[in-house]
């Protein structure tokens, strides 16, 4: 398991903007499950709506691309490098994310060629599915 200490040292995302709580399961360059607990007290709650507070979509594909910049930057040639976003293919977002729910995220490494990866992606809590589909990211 990365805490919260762990994953600073691999990404370098910062609070507010710091996205994942703890890594409970890591395979280096292959595949993570993350979490990241959401709160009322999340800034971004006081404008999103503020008579319904909803996580916006964008915020939840960006926990899913630190969790795969984890998996994909704990590889031994990729530390001290960092991962950019770099597309969104087959996204769907499936229910609102609410305060207090637990996002089980989950990363899998599908494809990898050179400084460019492919990930399948899911945000989820038990049978709950939150948003899927996938991300690609380049090294540099």
């Amino acid at each position: 398991m990365l805490d919260i200490n762990k994953i600073k040292e691999i990404i370098p995302q910062r609070s507010p903007f710091l996205l994942i709580d703890r890594v409970d399961v890591l395979e280096s360059g292959k595949h993570g499950i993350g979490r990241k607990c959401v709160t009322y007290n999340e800034p971004f709650f006081a404008g999103h709506f503020p008579e319904e507070p909803v996580m916006p979509g964008v915020l939840i594909i960006e926990a899913l691309s630190q969790l795969g910049a984890v998996v994909y930057l704990s590889l031994e040639e990729n530390k001290g490098k960092n991962a950019y976003f770099a597309g969104i293919n087959k996204f769907k977002f499936r229910n609102k994310v609410l305060p207090g729910d637990v996002l089980t995220l989950e990363v899998s490494l599908i494809k990898n060629k050179g400084h460019i990866g492919i990930a399948s992606a899911k945000a989820y809590d038990g049978d709950k599915v939150f948003a899927e589909g996938e991300l690609m990211f380049a090294i540099g």
